[in-house]
């Protein structure tokens, strides 16, 4: 039984996607574009959004960490369009971080990004959602569980992926969609900062592909590459006693 309902053909589907301007947003965007879908696309850089190849396409610069700016876009798309099939939160932020690196301004921001911002655009969104639309929330595969030098990436995704599970929740019996995505590693300047060898390593372009097929699932999570996402699954649910010795031990920690 299909936990959501299944997106397999996009042509004139409205979709609106939040941090669009670069890395799998972008990717995401494009492709939907090529499959005929009806895109809005926001994030900070105006001059970013207008560089993407996705015909006419709305352009609505917001930064998703303000409340302000993210219902003036929601208000500008519904004005336009009358209402929403999809959004889909792809805005992120990263640095790896220790304990011995703690920078709290730093932390804060990311978990803003991560985090703060989906809750944000879920208060703008969540009253103009009808049956049949939904939305899908980008996390991580660092939410699973605690990780080496995630200390403040890894809170905020697990942060998401927990209000993805309760929106769902909610949101299910009433025929509203709620994804959650969990990408393993993607080759972006975000992961560029990263100095150890990223399993399973993939493209933007592979990500959005493995976003699409995960739509036409009805699935609730959507994971990607599965090679490497079902061995931290596994992993993950491990006792503790046994899973901070395994992680030290792979991870050199």
């Amino acid at each position: 039984m299909a936990m959501n309902p299944k997106i397999e053909d996009w042509q004139g589907r409205r979709v609106w996607l939040v941090g669009a301007s670069s890395g799998i947003g972008a990717a995401l965007a494009q492709a939907l574009a090529r499959r005929g879908a009806r895109l809005a696309l926001s994030a900070r850089s105006a001059k970013k959004l207008a560089a993407l190849d996705c015909g006419d396409a709305l352009r609505l610069p917001c930064d998703a960490t303000d409340a302000a700016q993210i219902a003036e876009a929601h208000r500008r798309l519904l004005a336009a369009w009358g209402g929403i099939d999809l959004v889909v939160y792809l805005a992120g932020d990263y640095t790896p971080m220790q304990v011995k690196t703690f920078d709290l301004a730093r932390a804060e921001a990311v978990v803003e990004v991560n985090f703060s911002g989906a809750l944000r655009l879920a208060a703008a969104v969540l009253p103009s959602l009808s049956e049949g639309s939904g939305l899908a929330l980008v996390a991580s595969v660092a939410g699973y569980r605690g990780l080496p030098k995630a200390l403040c990436y890894g809170p905020g995704k697990a942060a998401l992926i927990h209000l993805a599970e309760c929106l769902h929740l909610e949101l299910a019996p009433r025929g509203i969609g709620v994804w959650l995505i969990n990408p393993g590693f993607v080759q972006t300047r975000l992961t560029a900062q990263n100095e150890f060898a990223m399993p399973a390593l993939m493209t933007p372009d592979a990500a959005a592909d493995a976003m699409i097929r995960g739509f036409a699932t009805g699935h609730f999570e959507i994971h990607f590459p599965k090679r490497f996402t079902a061995l931290l699954k596994l992993v993950s649910r491990l006792p503790y006693r046994w899973y901070f010795p395994l992680i030290r031990r792979f991870t050199g920690t």
